[in-house]
């Protein structure tokens, strides 16, 4: 295999696990990589996860050029924390984070190729001496809560008309947001099953003191979520809790009011297969949205790979995999569906036989596997 340079643009490697850092993660024993931490796409508002990210900004500024944390694996990439404006609504704002990146990146990105997983540096294409652009298009960002959805829709369209190839999470991203590309390669998420079964002895006190059984969530509590589902649920339980683990944005203020709700906050991603250990049934109660149409959500092989059983709404990523878990395409189905689960318990017959078709769908699914391939697609 010869050996390659790149360059990547995303989010922080190190504050949570994304599919481009399982990716990357995957690829440094044959590719030198440098990791450029930028600034979100969220734009700055007078609130406290606006505080809280300055905070870390600041305190990623202080690590220029050093490697940080890495949740997946045992090497880092070299990671920079370039100096950027915070905000990118307006032209001039983006012309001034377009020059001051490429005077700080001039020697770095003498790369074999550069890639980027978010839309805000489209200014740069023409500006690095970079071989070859690649755009691994995860989300929809024009439809994500709280972003500017218009100006992401904007840079996204004038990124794809300059990138060499584009690799799409999802058939749905591929099809709708970069369809006017005409190199589009699709490669969906993988799963470290053998991370995700460790935590078989595993449970920590700040959930174990919650009452069970169990029903549980982790990623970000927000208005993706169906509020009314997990609401309904809640009332419906007699005992035991919904436990929703994960950072807060906004969430629809019921759910933190209800009496069997309990919101845990982020918890380390180490922590989360001992979490599923603890729990009896795990739900992605996701609202039919643009948003969530476009979503191809991590933990859906996430959930899968723990073994537990999975019920969630009808996303296009989720369709495929309906034979490994219970899709609920209403409030009704949703809440029956889990309490039959937390009824019947983890035993019998037809459970063995998921589980059983589980592995064996999961097994070429290996985030090893997809970045050999993501490899191949971004060089060649």
């Amino acid at each position: 295999m010869n050996h390659s340079s790149a360059i990547f643009f995303s989010d922080d490697w190190g504050r949570h696990p994304s599919s481009c850092q399982h990716l990357v993660s995957h690829m440094l024993a044959a590719t030198d990589v440098v990791w450029v931490n930028t600034i979100g796409m969220r734009p700055p508002r007078l609130d406290w996860v606006t505080v809280r990210r300055g905070w870390e900004k600041l305190r990623g500024a202080g690590q220029q050029a050093r490697g940080v944390g890495d949740p997946c694996a045992e090497i880092s990439p070299r990671v920079l924390n370039p100096h950027m404006w915070p905000w990118m609504s307006h032209a001039w704002d983006r012309r001034l984070n377009a020059s001051l990146l490429a005077k700080q990146l001039a020697v770095e990105s003498d790369v074999d190729v550069a890639v980027t997983t978010i839309p805000i540096v489209a200014d740069l294409v023409d500006r690095l001496p970079v071989r070859r652009w690649v755009y691994y298009c995860v989300d929809d960002f024009s439809v994500w809560p709280g972003l500017a959805g218009s100006v992401m829709a904007q840079m996204e369209k004038k990124l794809i008309a300059k990138v060499d190839r584009v690799v799409a999470a999802s058939d749905f991203l591929a099809s709708h947001s970069c369809a006017e590309h005409s190199d589009v390669s699709v490669l969906t998420h993988g799963v470290d099953r053998a991370f995700w079964r460790r935590g078989e002895s595993g449970e920590f006190a700040g959930v174990a003191a919650i009452p069970g059984p169990r029903v549980v969530f982790w990623g970000v509590v927000d208005q993706r979520m169906n509020a009314e589902w997990v609401l309904a649920l809640a009332d419906q339980l007699t005992s035991g809790s919904v436990v929703l683990a994960g950072p807060q944005q906004n969430p629809d203020s019921r759910l933190l009011a209800h009496s069997r709700i309990h919101l845990t906050g982020a918890l380390p991603f180490e922590q989360l297969p001992a979490l599923a250990k603890m729990a009896d049934a795990l739900i992605m109660p996701y609202a039919d949205l643009p948003v969530t149409r476009a979503m191809q959500p991590l933990k859906l092989k996430e959930y899968l790979a723990t073994e537990r059983p999975v019920i969630a709404s009808p996303l296009p990523a989720v369709l495929p995999w309906d034979d490994c878990l219970q899709i609920a395409r209403t409030e009704e189905q949703f809440v029956q569906s889990v309490l039959q689960v937390l009824a019947a318990g983890s035993n019998g017959a037809q459970q063995e036989s998921r589980v059983e078709r589980v592995r064996e769908r999961l097994s070429n699914e290996s985030w090893a596997a997809k970045a050999a391939q993501f490899r191949k697609l971004i060089l060649e």
